[in-house]
Protein backbone atom coordinates (compact mmCIF):
# COMPACT_ATOMS: atom_id res chain seq x y z
CA UNK A 1 0.00 0.00 0.00
CA UNK A 2 1.75 3.11 -1.19
CA UNK A 3 1.68 6.30 1.86
CA UNK A 4 -0.57 9.00 1.15
CA UNK A 5 1.50 11.32 3.17
CA UNK A 6 3.31 13.05 -0.05
CA UNK A 7 -0.28 12.91 -1.27
CA UNK A 8 -1.12 15.29 1.51
CA UNK A 9 2.50 17.15 1.53
CA UNK A 10 1.13 17.90 -1.83
CA UNK A 11 -2.24 18.99 -1.57
CA UNK A 12 -1.71 21.24 1.26
CA UNK A 13 1.23 23.03 -1.09
CA UNK A 14 -1.36 23.52 -3.92
CA UNK A 15 -4.38 25.14 -1.29
CA UNK A 16 -1.40 27.50 -0.19
CA UNK A 17 0.08 28.79 -3.39
CA UNK A 18 -2.63 30.99 -3.67
CA UNK A 19 -2.12 32.73 -0.58
CA UNK A 20 1.00 33.81 -1.28
CA UNK A 21 1.72 37.51 -1.16
CA UNK A 22 2.59 39.06 -3.92
CA UNK A 23 1.33 36.06 -5.70
CA UNK A 24 0.57 37.31 -9.92
CA UNK A 25 -2.59 36.62 -11.02
CA UNK A 26 -1.25 35.32 -14.37
CA UNK A 27 0.41 32.02 -12.37
CA UNK A 28 -2.82 31.24 -11.14
CA UNK A 29 -4.09 30.89 -14.42
CA UNK A 30 -0.52 28.74 -15.34
CA UNK A 31 -1.69 26.16 -12.44
CA UNK A 32 -5.11 26.74 -13.63
CA UNK A 33 -4.39 25.16 -17.16
CA UNK A 34 -1.37 22.77 -15.55
CA UNK A 35 -4.75 21.40 -13.44
CA UNK A 36 -6.46 20.87 -16.64
CA UNK A 37 -3.83 19.10 -18.74
CA UNK A 38 -2.50 16.80 -15.89
CA UNK A 39 -6.75 15.41 -15.56
CA UNK A 40 -6.14 14.15 -19.00
CA UNK A 41 -2.75 13.31 -19.25
CA UNK A 42 -3.21 10.98 -16.22
CA UNK A 43 -5.84 9.42 -18.03
CA UNK A 44 -3.24 8.83 -20.71
CA UNK A 45 -1.23 7.32 -17.86
CA UNK A 46 -3.17 4.55 -17.32
CA UNK A 47 -4.12 3.74 -21.07
CA UNK A 48 -1.03 4.26 -22.51
CA UNK A 49 1.59 4.22 -20.01
CA UNK A 50 0.34 1.37 -17.93
CA UNK A 51 -2.70 -0.32 -20.57
CA UNK A 52 -0.41 -0.58 -23.88
CA UNK A 53 -2.93 1.50 -25.68
CA UNK A 54 -1.77 4.38 -27.61
CA UNK A 55 -4.33 6.98 -27.93
CA UNK A 56 -4.22 10.42 -29.47
CA UNK A 57 -7.95 11.21 -29.49
CA UNK A 58 -8.20 11.95 -25.62
CA UNK A 59 -8.65 15.66 -27.13
CA UNK A 60 -12.23 14.64 -28.60
CA UNK A 61 -13.04 13.43 -25.04
CA UNK A 62 -12.46 17.11 -23.40
CA UNK A 63 -14.61 18.73 -25.81
CA UNK A 64 -17.73 15.96 -24.98
CA UNK A 65 -17.33 17.27 -21.43
CA UNK A 66 -16.73 20.93 -22.31
CA UNK A 67 -20.08 21.18 -25.10
CA UNK A 68 -22.08 19.01 -22.73
CA UNK A 69 -22.04 21.35 -19.86
CA UNK A 70 -21.95 24.67 -22.09
CA UNK A 71 -25.14 23.13 -24.03
CA UNK A 72 -27.20 22.26 -21.05
CA UNK A 73 -26.19 25.39 -18.84
CA UNK A 74 -27.02 27.92 -21.71
CA UNK A 75 -29.94 26.37 -23.47
CA UNK A 76 -31.56 24.17 -20.48
CA UNK A 77 -30.24 26.37 -17.55
CA UNK A 78 -29.28 23.63 -15.86
CA UNK A 79 -26.90 24.38 -13.04
CA UNK A 80 -23.25 23.64 -13.39
CA UNK A 81 -23.57 20.85 -10.54
CA UNK A 82 -26.04 18.94 -12.40
CA UNK A 83 -24.22 18.91 -15.72
CA UNK A 84 -21.09 17.19 -14.00
CA UNK A 85 -22.34 13.76 -13.46
CA UNK A 86 -23.74 14.38 -17.20
CA UNK A 87 -20.75 15.41 -18.71
CA UNK A 88 -19.01 12.64 -17.26
CA UNK A 89 -21.86 10.36 -18.43
CA UNK A 90 -21.50 11.38 -21.95
CA UNK A 91 -17.94 10.86 -22.22
CA UNK A 92 -18.04 7.44 -20.60
CA UNK A 93 -21.20 6.08 -22.91
CA UNK A 94 -19.46 7.83 -25.82
CA UNK A 95 -16.30 6.01 -24.94
CA UNK A 96 -17.52 2.60 -24.61
CA UNK A 97 -18.99 3.35 -28.20
CA UNK A 98 -15.83 4.32 -29.46
CA UNK A 99 -14.21 1.80 -27.20
CA UNK A 100 -15.70 -1.43 -28.21
CA UNK A 101 -14.16 -0.71 -31.66
CA UNK A 102 -10.97 0.98 -31.15
CA UNK A 103 -9.56 -1.61 -28.55
CA UNK A 104 -9.49 -4.32 -30.68
CA UNK A 105 -7.32 -3.42 -32.72
CA UNK A 106 -3.11 -3.74 -32.83
CA UNK A 107 -0.36 -2.42 -33.61
CA UNK A 108 -0.39 0.65 -35.56
CA UNK A 109 -3.70 0.22 -36.59
CA UNK A 110 -4.38 1.98 -32.76
CA UNK A 111 -3.28 4.73 -32.75
CA UNK A 112 -4.18 5.64 -36.16
CA UNK A 113 -8.06 4.13 -35.33
CA UNK A 114 -7.57 6.64 -32.62
CA UNK A 115 -6.35 9.76 -34.51
CA UNK A 116 -9.54 8.85 -37.17
CA UNK A 117 -12.20 9.69 -34.85
CA UNK A 118 -10.16 12.17 -33.26
CA UNK A 119 -10.26 14.27 -36.71
CA UNK A 120 -13.74 13.10 -37.42
CA UNK A 121 -15.35 14.38 -34.15
CA UNK A 122 -12.72 17.82 -34.24
CA UNK A 123 -14.51 18.63 -37.36
CA UNK A 124 -18.40 17.62 -35.81
CA UNK A 125 -18.34 19.29 -33.36
CA UNK A 126 -17.18 22.74 -35.86
CA UNK A 127 -20.51 21.36 -38.40
CA UNK A 128 -23.26 20.91 -35.46
CA UNK A 129 -25.83 24.17 -35.76
CA UNK A 130 -26.58 23.26 -31.92
CA UNK A 131 -22.67 23.74 -30.83
CA UNK A 132 -22.37 26.95 -32.50
CA UNK A 133 -20.63 25.58 -35.65
CA UNK A 134 -16.95 27.29 -35.21
CA UNK A 135 -17.83 29.73 -32.95
CA UNK A 136 -18.79 27.74 -30.33
CA UNK A 137 -20.73 28.23 -27.34
CA UNK A 138 -20.44 31.16 -25.09
CA UNK A 139 -22.13 32.90 -21.95
CA UNK A 140 -21.32 29.76 -20.14
CA UNK A 141 -22.57 30.33 -16.56
CA UNK A 142 -19.76 29.67 -13.67
CA UNK A 143 -19.74 27.55 -11.19
CA UNK A 144 -20.89 28.96 -7.58
CA UNK A 145 -21.53 27.75 -4.48
CA UNK A 146 -24.40 29.70 -2.74
CA UNK A 147 -23.81 33.24 -3.11
CA UNK A 148 -20.01 32.79 -4.07
CA UNK A 149 -19.52 32.78 -7.75
CA UNK A 150 -16.57 31.49 -9.37
CA UNK A 151 -16.07 34.46 -12.09
CA UNK A 152 -12.20 34.61 -11.71
CA UNK A 153 -8.82 31.93 -12.51
CA UNK A 154 -8.24 32.09 -8.57
CA UNK A 155 -11.55 31.37 -7.56
CA UNK A 156 -11.51 28.36 -9.29
CA UNK A 157 -8.18 27.53 -9.04
CA UNK A 158 -9.02 25.18 -5.73
CA UNK A 159 -12.22 23.36 -7.57
CA UNK A 160 -9.71 22.58 -10.01
CA UNK A 161 -6.85 21.12 -7.92
CA UNK A 162 -9.33 18.93 -5.97
CA UNK A 163 -10.83 17.40 -9.02
CA UNK A 164 -6.66 16.66 -9.67
CA UNK A 165 -5.56 14.97 -6.30
CA UNK A 166 -8.99 13.19 -5.73
CA UNK A 167 -8.45 11.76 -9.50
CA UNK A 168 -4.76 10.82 -8.78
CA UNK A 169 -5.65 9.32 -5.89
CA UNK A 170 -8.58 6.97 -7.40
CA UNK A 171 -6.66 6.06 -10.53
CA UNK A 172 -3.57 5.12 -7.78
CA UNK A 173 -6.37 2.87 -5.35
CA UNK A 174 -7.40 1.10 -8.76
CA UNK A 175 -3.66 0.31 -9.90
CA UNK A 176 -3.00 -0.45 -6.33
CA UNK A 177 -5.86 -3.65 -6.70
CA UNK A 178 -6.97 -6.95 -8.53
CA UNK A 179 -8.32 -4.78 -11.38
CA UNK A 180 -5.25 -2.96 -11.77
CA UNK A 181 -2.57 -5.89 -11.59
CA UNK A 182 -5.01 -6.97 -14.35
CA UNK A 183 -4.62 -3.60 -16.53
CA UNK A 184 -0.80 -3.26 -15.79
CA UNK A 185 -0.46 -6.88 -16.93
CA UNK A 186 -1.78 -6.29 -20.47
CA UNK A 187 1.57 -4.46 -21.33
CA UNK A 188 2.89 -7.24 -22.00
CA UNK A 189 0.62 -8.97 -24.18
CA UNK A 190 -2.77 -10.40 -24.09
CA UNK A 191 -2.11 -14.61 -23.18
CA UNK A 192 -0.70 -14.59 -20.28
CA UNK A 193 -3.16 -12.25 -18.54
CA UNK A 194 -5.90 -14.19 -20.31
CA UNK A 195 -4.37 -17.90 -18.77
CA UNK A 196 -5.33 -16.73 -15.41
CA UNK A 197 -8.82 -15.49 -16.38
CA UNK A 198 -8.32 -11.44 -17.30
CA UNK A 199 -11.08 -10.33 -19.90
CA UNK A 200 -8.43 -8.92 -21.97
CA UNK A 201 -11.10 -6.56 -23.83
CA UNK A 202 -13.13 -6.02 -21.01
CA UNK A 203 -10.09 -4.67 -18.87
CA UNK A 204 -8.90 -2.54 -22.15
CA UNK A 205 -12.54 -1.03 -22.52
CA UNK A 206 -12.25 -0.10 -18.60
CA UNK A 207 -9.48 1.61 -18.83
CA UNK A 208 -10.18 3.45 -21.88
CA UNK A 209 -13.73 4.90 -20.45
CA UNK A 210 -11.35 5.45 -17.65
CA UNK A 211 -9.48 8.10 -19.50
CA UNK A 212 -12.02 9.59 -21.29
CA UNK A 213 -13.99 10.34 -17.85
CA UNK A 214 -10.97 12.53 -16.36
CA UNK A 215 -10.87 14.08 -20.18
CA UNK A 216 -14.50 14.95 -20.10
CA UNK A 217 -13.85 16.16 -15.87
CA UNK A 218 -11.39 18.18 -17.40
CA UNK A 219 -13.67 19.61 -20.25
CA UNK A 220 -16.00 20.52 -17.65
CA UNK A 221 -13.80 22.66 -15.87
CA UNK A 222 -12.37 24.48 -19.04
CA UNK A 223 -16.19 25.28 -19.85
CA UNK A 224 -16.48 27.14 -16.66
CA UNK A 225 -13.15 28.46 -16.38
CA UNK A 226 -13.44 30.00 -19.87
CA UNK A 227 -16.97 30.65 -19.90
CA UNK A 228 -16.85 29.25 -24.01
CA UNK A 229 -16.00 26.87 -26.12
CA UNK A 230 -15.44 26.28 -30.04
CA UNK A 231 -13.61 23.61 -31.54
CA UNK A 232 -10.35 25.41 -31.51
CA UNK A 233 -8.86 23.34 -28.10
CA UNK A 234 -10.44 19.57 -28.96
CA UNK A 235 -8.68 18.83 -32.39
CA UNK A 236 -6.07 16.31 -33.49
CA UNK A 237 -2.88 18.40 -32.65
CA UNK A 238 -4.55 18.64 -28.69
CA UNK A 239 -4.55 15.14 -28.70
CA UNK A 240 -1.44 14.43 -29.86
CA UNK A 241 0.16 16.97 -27.04
CA UNK A 242 -1.69 15.18 -24.37
CA UNK A 243 0.35 11.88 -25.08
CA UNK A 244 3.27 13.84 -25.48
CA UNK A 245 2.76 15.26 -22.07
CA UNK A 246 1.90 11.80 -20.49
CA UNK A 247 5.45 10.71 -22.50
CA UNK A 248 7.08 13.81 -21.16
CA UNK A 249 6.38 13.20 -17.67
CA UNK A 250 6.23 9.33 -17.55
CA UNK A 251 3.98 7.30 -18.87
CA UNK A 252 3.83 4.80 -16.28
CA UNK A 253 3.74 6.94 -13.21
CA UNK A 254 0.48 8.53 -12.21
CA UNK A 255 2.08 11.92 -10.74
CA UNK A 256 3.99 11.85 -13.62
CA UNK A 257 0.98 13.02 -15.83
CA UNK A 258 1.07 15.84 -13.71
CA UNK A 259 4.65 16.80 -13.54
CA UNK A 260 4.65 16.24 -17.38
CA UNK A 261 1.94 18.75 -17.54
CA UNK A 262 3.23 21.42 -15.48
CA UNK A 263 6.56 21.04 -17.65
CA UNK A 264 5.02 21.43 -21.45
CA UNK A 265 2.84 24.47 -19.92
CA UNK A 266 5.06 26.28 -18.32
CA UNK A 267 7.60 25.63 -21.14
CA UNK A 268 5.42 26.99 -24.17
CA UNK A 269 4.29 29.86 -22.09
CA UNK A 270 8.21 30.90 -21.62
CA UNK A 271 9.13 30.22 -25.23
CA UNK A 272 6.07 32.20 -26.39
CA UNK A 273 6.77 35.41 -23.97
CA UNK A 274 10.50 35.42 -23.87
CA UNK A 275 11.43 33.99 -27.09
CA UNK A 276 10.01 36.80 -29.63
CA UNK A 277 12.10 39.26 -27.61
CA UNK A 278 15.64 37.56 -28.58
CA UNK A 279 14.40 36.41 -31.98
CA UNK A 280 11.84 39.33 -33.06
CA UNK A 281 10.51 38.84 -36.37
CA UNK A 282 10.92 34.67 -36.42
CA UNK A 283 7.39 34.01 -36.83
CA UNK A 284 6.97 30.29 -34.99
CA UNK A 285 10.04 29.82 -33.90
CA UNK A 286 9.29 29.19 -30.26
CA UNK A 287 7.38 26.10 -31.83
CA UNK A 288 11.16 25.00 -33.27
CA UNK A 289 12.61 25.49 -30.00
CA UNK A 290 9.82 23.89 -28.02
CA UNK A 291 10.32 20.84 -29.75
CA UNK A 292 14.12 20.46 -29.78
CA UNK A 293 14.43 20.96 -26.00
CA UNK A 294 11.23 17.95 -25.21
CA UNK A 295 13.56 15.97 -27.24
CA UNK A 296 16.49 16.88 -25.64
CA UNK A 297 14.59 16.42 -22.06
CA UNK A 298 13.50 12.53 -23.39
CA UNK A 299 17.22 12.02 -24.07
CA UNK A 300 18.00 13.05 -20.48
CA UNK A 301 14.94 10.92 -19.11
CA UNK A 302 14.39 8.68 -21.93
CA UNK A 303 11.33 6.71 -19.69
CA UNK A 304 10.23 10.25 -18.22
CA UNK A 305 11.28 13.02 -16.30
CA UNK A 306 9.39 11.90 -13.08
CA UNK A 307 11.06 7.82 -12.77
CA UNK A 308 14.25 10.17 -13.98
CA UNK A 309 13.79 11.99 -10.57
CA UNK A 310 12.96 9.14 -8.22
CA UNK A 311 15.50 7.24 -8.95
CA UNK A 312 17.88 10.35 -6.75
CA UNK A 313 15.77 9.29 -3.72
CA UNK A 314 16.64 6.38 -2.05
CA UNK A 315 15.57 3.02 -2.97
CA UNK A 316 11.90 2.21 -0.90
CA UNK A 317 11.82 0.04 1.95
CA UNK A 318 10.49 -3.67 1.66
CA UNK A 319 7.10 -3.64 2.10
CA UNK A 320 5.05 -5.20 4.60
CA UNK A 321 4.53 -9.31 4.42
CA UNK A 322 0.49 -10.27 3.79
CA UNK A 323 -1.21 -12.06 6.64
CA UNK A 324 -0.88 -15.32 5.51
CA UNK A 325 -3.35 -16.64 7.58
CA UNK A 326 -5.99 -15.06 5.59
CA UNK A 327 -7.39 -17.70 3.70
CA UNK A 328 -9.07 -18.03 0.26
CA UNK A 329 -11.67 -20.77 -0.77
CA UNK A 330 -10.03 -24.02 -1.95
CA UNK A 331 -10.81 -26.03 -5.12
CA UNK A 332 -12.60 -29.02 -4.54
CA UNK A 333 -10.05 -32.11 -5.97
CA UNK A 334 -11.41 -34.92 -8.23
CA UNK A 335 -11.79 -37.86 -5.68
CA UNK A 336 -9.98 -40.72 -5.91
CA UNK A 337 -6.34 -41.42 -8.56
CA UNK A 338 -8.13 -42.89 -11.10
CA UNK A 339 -10.01 -40.00 -12.36
CA UNK A 340 -8.93 -38.69 -15.86
CA UNK A 341 -8.40 -34.88 -15.75
CA UNK A 342 -7.11 -34.22 -19.29
CA UNK A 343 -8.50 -36.52 -22.34
CA UNK A 344 -6.61 -35.38 -25.26
CA UNK A 345 -7.82 -37.41 -28.75
CA UNK A 346 -6.58 -36.97 -32.08
CA UNK A 347 -5.65 -33.39 -31.71
CA UNK A 348 -4.34 -31.66 -34.78
CA UNK A 349 -3.21 -28.46 -34.99
CA UNK A 350 -2.14 -27.08 -38.11
CA UNK A 351 -1.39 -23.43 -39.84
CA UNK A 352 -1.77 -23.96 -43.34
CA UNK A 353 0.31 -26.72 -44.88
CA UNK A 354 2.33 -27.18 -41.82
CA UNK A 355 1.10 -29.73 -39.12
CA UNK A 356 2.60 -28.57 -35.76
CA UNK A 357 0.78 -31.20 -34.36
CA UNK A 358 -0.49 -34.67 -35.97
CA UNK A 359 -3.51 -36.66 -34.47
CA UNK A 360 -2.14 -36.71 -30.51
CA UNK A 361 -3.81 -38.74 -28.22
CA UNK A 362 -2.85 -39.19 -24.44
CA UNK A 363 -4.46 -38.76 -20.92
CA UNK A 364 -3.41 -37.15 -17.37
CA UNK A 365 -5.08 -38.95 -14.52
CA UNK A 366 -5.81 -37.18 -10.70
CA UNK A 367 -2.00 -37.63 -8.53
CA UNK A 368 0.32 -38.02 -11.79
CA UNK A 369 3.41 -36.31 -13.35
CA UNK A 370 3.61 -36.40 -17.19
CA UNK A 371 5.96 -35.71 -19.21
CA UNK A 372 5.68 -34.33 -23.06
CA UNK A 373 9.24 -34.50 -24.55
CA UNK A 374 10.41 -34.00 -27.65
CA UNK A 375 13.18 -31.85 -29.94
CA UNK A 376 12.80 -28.21 -30.58
CA UNK A 377 9.91 -28.12 -33.09
CA UNK A 378 8.00 -31.56 -32.28
CA UNK A 379 4.93 -29.42 -31.41
CA UNK A 380 5.13 -29.85 -27.66
CA UNK A 381 4.31 -26.16 -26.43
CA UNK A 382 2.00 -25.83 -29.60
CA UNK A 383 -0.06 -28.82 -28.05
CA UNK A 384 -0.13 -26.98 -24.90
CA UNK A 385 -1.68 -23.46 -26.16
CA UNK A 386 -4.01 -25.89 -27.81
CA UNK A 387 -5.09 -27.61 -23.72
CA UNK A 388 -5.40 -24.36 -22.53
CA UNK A 389 -7.29 -22.46 -25.12
CA UNK A 390 -4.54 -20.53 -26.68
CA UNK A 391 -5.09 -21.79 -30.10
CA UNK A 392 -8.01 -23.78 -31.50
CA UNK A 393 -7.72 -27.60 -32.59
CA UNK A 394 -8.16 -27.73 -36.22
CA UNK A 395 -9.41 -31.39 -35.27
CA UNK A 396 -9.89 -33.92 -32.59
CA UNK A 397 -10.84 -33.36 -28.87
CA UNK A 398 -9.61 -31.93 -25.39
CA UNK A 399 -11.40 -32.80 -22.55
CA UNK A 400 -11.34 -31.76 -18.93
CA UNK A 401 -12.89 -33.99 -16.17
CA UNK A 402 -15.47 -35.38 -19.60
CA UNK A 403 -16.20 -31.51 -20.28
CA UNK A 404 -14.46 -30.83 -24.12
CA UNK A 405 -12.72 -27.31 -23.75
CA UNK A 406 -10.98 -27.54 -27.39
CA UNK A 407 -12.90 -24.49 -28.09
CA UNK A 408 -13.24 -23.32 -25.26
CA UNK A 409 -11.04 -19.78 -24.48
CA UNK A 410 -8.67 -19.70 -21.87
CA UNK A 411 -10.22 -17.35 -19.67
CA UNK A 412 -12.81 -20.76 -19.40
CA UNK A 413 -10.39 -23.16 -19.10
CA UNK A 414 -8.26 -21.37 -16.10
CA UNK A 415 -11.97 -21.59 -14.21
CA UNK A 416 -11.81 -25.51 -14.50
CA UNK A 417 -8.49 -25.73 -12.98
CA UNK A 418 -5.81 -25.62 -15.51
CA UNK A 419 -3.01 -23.32 -15.03
CA UNK A 420 0.23 -22.61 -16.52
CA UNK A 421 4.08 -21.03 -17.26
CA UNK A 422 5.18 -20.25 -20.64
CA UNK A 423 8.21 -21.76 -22.72
CA UNK A 424 9.22 -17.74 -22.86
CA UNK A 425 8.73 -16.07 -19.36
CA UNK A 426 6.06 -13.67 -19.18
CA UNK A 427 6.16 -11.49 -16.12
CA UNK A 428 5.66 -7.75 -15.91
CA UNK A 429 9.19 -6.62 -14.64
CA UNK A 430 8.40 -3.37 -13.29
CA UNK A 431 5.76 -5.33 -11.19
CA UNK A 432 6.78 -6.71 -7.55
CA UNK A 433 7.08 -10.42 -7.55
CA UNK A 434 4.52 -10.62 -4.97
CA UNK A 435 1.91 -7.96 -7.84
CA UNK A 436 3.17 -10.67 -10.16
CA UNK A 437 1.96 -14.20 -8.56
CA UNK A 438 -1.15 -12.12 -7.02
CA UNK A 439 -1.95 -11.98 -11.20
CA UNK A 440 -2.27 -15.83 -10.80
CA UNK A 441 -5.04 -15.65 -8.63
CA UNK A 442 -7.24 -12.97 -10.15
CA UNK A 443 -10.71 -14.95 -10.47
CA UNK A 444 -10.27 -15.65 -6.69
CA UNK A 445 -11.05 -12.85 -6.00
CA UNK A 446 -14.30 -10.30 -6.77
CA UNK A 447 -13.92 -6.97 -5.98
CA UNK A 448 -14.63 -4.68 -9.32
CA UNK A 449 -13.18 -1.36 -10.14
CA UNK A 450 -15.35 0.99 -8.24
CA UNK A 451 -15.13 -0.86 -5.35
CA UNK A 452 -10.73 -0.38 -5.70
CA UNK A 453 -11.22 3.18 -6.74
CA UNK A 454 -13.38 3.53 -3.48
CA UNK A 455 -10.74 1.24 -1.41
CA UNK A 456 -13.80 -0.88 -0.73
CA UNK A 457 -11.75 -4.16 -1.59
CA UNK A 458 -8.97 -4.07 0.99
CA UNK A 459 -10.40 -7.27 2.75
CA UNK A 460 -10.40 -9.18 -0.46
CA UNK A 461 -7.13 -7.44 -1.80
CA UNK A 462 -5.73 -9.16 1.72
CA UNK A 463 -6.53 -12.34 0.98
CA UNK A 464 -5.66 -12.18 -2.50
CA UNK A 465 -1.88 -10.97 -1.64
CA UNK A 466 -1.88 -14.09 1.45
CA UNK A 467 -2.55 -16.20 -1.31
CA UNK A 468 0.70 -15.03 -3.56
CA UNK A 469 3.08 -14.49 -0.67
CA UNK A 470 2.28 -18.39 0.57
CA UNK A 471 3.18 -19.62 -2.81
CA UNK A 472 5.92 -17.71 -2.78
CA UNK A 473 7.50 -19.04 0.25
CA UNK A 474 6.27 -22.19 -1.13
CA UNK A 475 8.50 -22.27 -4.01
CA UNK A 476 11.80 -20.84 -1.84
CA UNK A 477 11.28 -16.98 -2.64
CA UNK A 478 9.83 -15.31 0.56
CA UNK A 479 12.95 -12.68 0.23
CA UNK A 480 12.49 -11.70 -3.10
CA UNK A 481 8.54 -10.91 -2.67
CA UNK A 482 9.02 -7.23 -2.94
CA UNK A 483 11.42 -7.63 -5.37
CA UNK A 484 10.99 -5.84 -8.68
CA UNK A 485 10.34 -9.36 -11.08
CA UNK A 486 12.58 -7.81 -14.16
CA UNK A 487 15.40 -7.85 -11.16
CA UNK A 488 15.11 -11.54 -11.06
CA UNK A 489 17.75 -14.18 -12.85
CA UNK A 490 15.66 -16.42 -15.47
CA UNK A 491 15.34 -19.09 -13.60
CA UNK A 492 14.26 -17.14 -10.62
CA UNK A 493 11.62 -15.73 -13.13
CA UNK A 494 10.32 -19.15 -14.28
CA UNK A 495 10.09 -20.09 -10.28
CA UNK A 496 8.25 -16.81 -9.81
CA UNK A 497 5.53 -18.28 -13.17
CA UNK A 498 5.40 -21.52 -10.83
CA UNK A 499 3.92 -19.27 -8.17
CA UNK A 500 1.62 -17.22 -10.15
CA UNK A 501 0.43 -20.46 -11.74
CA UNK A 502 -0.05 -22.18 -8.25
CA UNK A 503 -1.91 -19.42 -7.14
CA UNK A 504 -5.07 -20.72 -9.51
CA UNK A 505 -4.80 -23.69 -6.88
CA UNK A 506 -5.60 -26.00 -10.29
CA UNK A 507 -6.09 -29.43 -10.48
CA UNK A 508 -4.13 -29.83 -13.19
CA UNK A 509 -0.61 -27.39 -13.60
CA UNK A 510 1.18 -27.06 -17.18
CA UNK A 511 4.91 -26.37 -17.21
CA UNK A 512 6.49 -25.32 -19.95
CA UNK A 513 10.31 -26.09 -19.78
CA UNK A 514 10.21 -25.22 -15.68
CA UNK A 515 14.16 -25.96 -14.92
CA UNK A 516 15.60 -23.53 -17.77
CA UNK A 517 18.12 -22.14 -16.28
CA UNK A 518 18.31 -22.92 -12.76
CA UNK A 519 21.15 -24.69 -11.34
CA UNK A 520 21.41 -28.40 -10.32
CA UNK A 521 20.04 -27.85 -6.59
CA UNK A 522 17.33 -25.66 -7.79
CA UNK A 523 16.44 -28.47 -9.95
CA UNK A 524 16.37 -30.64 -6.97
CA UNK A 525 14.43 -28.02 -5.22
CA UNK A 526 11.75 -28.01 -8.04
CA UNK A 527 11.49 -31.49 -8.43
CA UNK A 528 10.51 -31.91 -4.93
CA UNK A 529 8.15 -29.29 -4.76
CA UNK A 530 6.64 -31.27 -7.60
CA UNK A 531 6.69 -34.45 -5.78
CA UNK A 532 4.81 -32.75 -2.86
CA UNK A 533 2.11 -31.09 -5.33
CA UNK A 534 1.87 -34.85 -6.95
CA UNK A 535 1.28 -36.27 -3.49
CA UNK A 536 -1.24 -33.50 -2.80
CA UNK A 537 -3.44 -34.63 -5.49
CA UNK A 538 -2.13 -32.24 -8.16
CA UNK A 539 -1.59 -33.33 -11.29
CA UNK A 540 1.64 -31.95 -13.40
CA UNK A 541 1.76 -31.84 -17.11
CA UNK A 542 6.01 -30.51 -18.26
CA UNK A 543 7.42 -30.14 -21.22
CA UNK A 544 11.44 -30.60 -20.17
CA UNK A 545 14.74 -31.30 -22.30
CA UNK A 546 16.76 -31.47 -18.92
CA UNK A 547 16.28 -35.79 -19.30
CA UNK A 548 17.75 -36.52 -16.35
CA UNK A 549 15.25 -34.25 -14.67
CA UNK A 550 12.58 -35.59 -16.59
CA UNK A 551 13.47 -39.70 -15.81
CA UNK A 552 13.63 -39.07 -12.05
CA UNK A 553 10.26 -37.13 -11.81
CA UNK A 554 7.81 -38.09 -14.25
CA UNK A 555 5.46 -40.94 -13.80
CA UNK A 556 4.77 -41.08 -17.44
CA UNK A 557 6.26 -39.76 -20.61
CA UNK A 558 4.69 -38.89 -23.72
CA UNK A 559 7.05 -38.39 -27.09
CA UNK A 560 6.85 -36.01 -30.03
CA UNK A 561 8.50 -35.99 -33.30
CA UNK A 562 7.13 -33.74 -35.99
CA UNK A 563 4.03 -33.17 -34.34
CA UNK A 564 3.33 -36.92 -33.98
CA UNK A 565 3.30 -39.17 -30.66
CA UNK A 566 5.89 -42.21 -31.10
CA UNK A 567 5.84 -43.70 -27.57
CA UNK A 568 4.19 -43.06 -24.60
CA UNK A 569 5.10 -44.96 -21.11
CA UNK A 570 7.16 -45.17 -17.63
CA UNK A 571 10.56 -43.45 -17.93
CA UNK A 572 12.20 -46.94 -18.17
CA UNK A 573 10.22 -47.77 -21.01
CA UNK A 574 10.80 -44.60 -22.58
CA UNK A 575 14.40 -44.87 -21.69
CA UNK A 576 15.32 -48.44 -24.35
CA UNK A 577 12.47 -47.72 -26.94
CA UNK A 578 14.56 -47.81 -30.32
CA UNK A 579 12.28 -44.57 -31.84
CA UNK A 580 12.89 -42.58 -29.36
CA UNK A 581 16.69 -43.14 -28.99
CA UNK A 582 16.69 -42.18 -32.47
CA UNK A 583 14.54 -39.39 -32.95
CA UNK A 584 15.54 -37.50 -29.46
CA UNK A 585 18.55 -39.11 -27.28
CA UNK A 586 20.45 -40.06 -29.94
CA UNK A 587 21.16 -42.68 -32.33
CA UNK A 588 21.56 -46.19 -30.61
CA UNK A 589 24.88 -47.87 -30.94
Amino acid sequence: MQSRLPILIFAALMAAIPFVPGMPPFWIVLLDNIGLTALVAMGLVLLTGVGGLTSFGQAAFVGFGAYTTALLTTAYGLSPWLTLPLSLVVSGLLAVLLGLVTVRLSGHYLPLGTLAWGLGLFYLFSKLEFLGRNDGISAIPPLSIGTFRMLSPGSIYFAIWVAVILSALLTMNLLDSRTGRAIRALRRGHVAAEAFGVHTPRAKLLVFIHAAVLAGLSGWLYAHLQRAVNPTPFGAQAGIEYLFIAVVGGAGYVWGGVLGAAIVVILKEVLQSYLPLILPGSGQVETIVFGILLVALLQLAPGGVWPWLMSFLPERTAGRKPDTSLKLEARPRPPGQSNVLLQVEKARKQFGGVVAVNNVSFEVQAGEIVALIGPNGAGKSTTFNLITGVLSASSGSISVLGRKVDRAPPQEIVKLGISRTFQHVKLVPDMTVLENVAIGAHLRGHSGPLASMLRLDRADEAKLLAEAARQIERVGLADQMHQLAGSLSLGQQRIVEIARALCVDPMLLLLDEPAAGLRHMEKQQLAKLLRDLRDGGMSVLLVEHDMGFVMNLADRIVVLDFGTKIAEGTPATIKTNPEVIKAYLGVAA
